[in-house]
């Protein structure tokens, strides 16, 4: 697992590294800074020798005093662009004057290291530093960004104006929540970790990797049967919308579970059956499924929230509610959550949450951590709230999906992941669990089918049939380890 930390938590960290462990926060900038130029000259062998330190006054910009400084006794061609404001934190202070090498007057070298701001920034760049910003973006360097990108927000990955592009982003002693989430992928390129010494110690979000999500694929005993994996029970469709149902279908049917129900519509199963024989089809839920789903395609939302509130008050299995569902506990009240016999998770994206909850769309995706976690622990729920990096948690545990990428940008994506939690449930894998690991094989398997098809090309069917390949990956790599 790789954990990420919100910039309060990292502050804490470093306060602790500092105050406690009695590590100078000179000692900590200066092995920052030599980190940093570790990635720089690598990047120097390949794009060019001539190296620009872009500084701001903060620490951020004394890491890149340290960097330069570094690059400058290896025997490298590098100039500091100063463009802070005149001011100095103390330990970019000491190191500014600590640095006797060159100076320049423009962004412009073969590589550009960014060390503007650091992830303390909270507010929109200024016009000045977004003018360099812009700069930086426009020419033709390969970039180096110091922690994160500077105009890049560390809590949530939101562009604060303007934010560098950079090619790597070097992140000091851990990984930020917005190195993964918002635009933080689309800024940061690709992200390594330096390890300076802080120690992190508290409540994180964390990602899972190939082989903890193997764990939830375990190789079957030869002597079992179908009814050995479970039954899952899907109540998805609807005339208007028959595809989602059978989406739901296409991913419960690569689960892993025994048996696979679908309780909708007679014109709904008249339709799909002769395309999944291997579905069984019913007029009304199966309560005595180990997984039920309800939401996918439903439409009528006063009626389907009735379904839900039986639902929820009398099943003992394992319920996912999704879509037309959360759009149904939306506009007649969560609050039937609370009353919950069995385990739930609901799978909204930002929209669909801010129905479910009543927070703002804003305010959702600036902080979307936070407001995911407090509502699972208000309601007693599992939530994954679906975006570039996707939030799971319930109210304790946060783990993030990193897997993925915009072939799932389409309708049915969705649909797709439910049936795949589902059945994943329903053969006997906790249900926090089977949301973590489906969300990653879902990932896997539209990143395989990118490769194959293009993220234009890629939809549903493409994703769908790059699921055994996305299972086969992730568990030949961990047997491989």
């Amino acid at each position: 697992m790789q954990k990420f930390l919100s910039n309060e938590q990292m502050r804490a960290a470093d306060a602790h590294t500092i105050n406690n462990l009695k590590v100078p926060s000179a000692e900590l900038m200066r092995r920052a800074g030599r980190a940093l130029a570790d990635e720089v000259e690598k990047a120097a062998s390949l794009y060019g020798g001539n190296i620009v330190v872009v500084c701001g006054g903060g620490n951020n910009g004394g890491d890149g005093y340290v960097c330069a400084a570094e690059l400058a006794s290896r025997g490298l061609k590098v100039a500091v662009f100063d463009i802070s404001d005149g001011k100095y934190s103390p330990d970019c202070a000491a190191a500014r004057s600590a640095y006797k090498g060159a100076y320049t007057q423009s962004a412009e070298g073969d590589v550009v290291v960014d060390c503007i701001f650091g992830t303390g920034l909270c507010r929109e760049v200024s016009e000045g530093y977004a003018r360099v910003i812009n700069e930086i973006n426009g020419g033709s360097a390969y970039v180096v960004s110091a922690d994160i990108p500077s105009g890049l927000n560390g809590d949530n990955g939101q562009i604060l104006g303007t934010a560098v592009e950079a090619d790597l982003t070097v992140a000091m002693g851990e990984y930020k929540l917005g190195h993964v989430l918002g635009d933080g992928p689309d800024c940061c390129g690709a992200v390594v970790r330096a390890d300076i010494g802080i120690a992190a110690e508290g409540d994180y979000a964390f990602s899972y990797d190939d082989e903890e999500v193997a764990a939830f694929f375990p190789k079957r005993r030869r002597n079992t049967h179908k009814g050995s994996y479970g039954s899952a029970c899907l109540i998805a469709g609807s005339s208007r919308y028959p595809g989602a149902a059978a989406l739901c279908l296409s991913g419960a049917l690569r689960s892993g579970c025994g048996y696979v129900k679908l309780s909708s519509s007679p014109e709904v199963t008249n339709a799909l059956a002769a395309a999944y024989p291997q579905a069984i089809y019913l007029s009304s839920p199966d309560y005595s499924s180990q997984a039920m789903a309800i939401g996918p395609g439903c439409g009528d939302a006063t009626q389907l929230y009735s379904a839900i509130t039986a639902i929820i008050r009398s099943y003992r299995g394992k319920l996912i509610i999704d879509a037309d569902g959360i759009n149904a506990l939306g506009r007649s009240g969560a609050s039937v959550l609370r009353s919950a016999r069995c385990p739930v998770l609901v799978t909204p994206h930002v929209i669909e949450f801010s129905r479910l909850s009543g927070r703002r769309l804003s305010e959702i995706i600036a902080d979307p951590v936070g407001c995911a976690r407090t509502f699972a622990s208000e309601y007693g729920v599992i939530v994954l709230l679906k975006g570039a990096g996707t939030v799971i948690t319930d109210g304790k545990k946060v783990v993030l999906n990193l897997r993925g990428c915009t072939a799932l940008s389409k309708g049915g994506s969705g649909d797709m992941l439910t049936g795949l939690i589902s059945g994943t449930a329903a053969r006997g894998v906790d249900l926090f669990d089977a949301a973590v690991s489906s969300a990653y094989i879902m990932g896997v398997a539209a990143e395989i089918a990118e490769s194959k098809y293009t993220a234009y090309c890629a939809g549903a069917a493409e994703i769908i049939s790059c699921l055994p390949d996305a299972v086969k990956r992730v568990t030949s790599a961990a047997v491989g380890r």
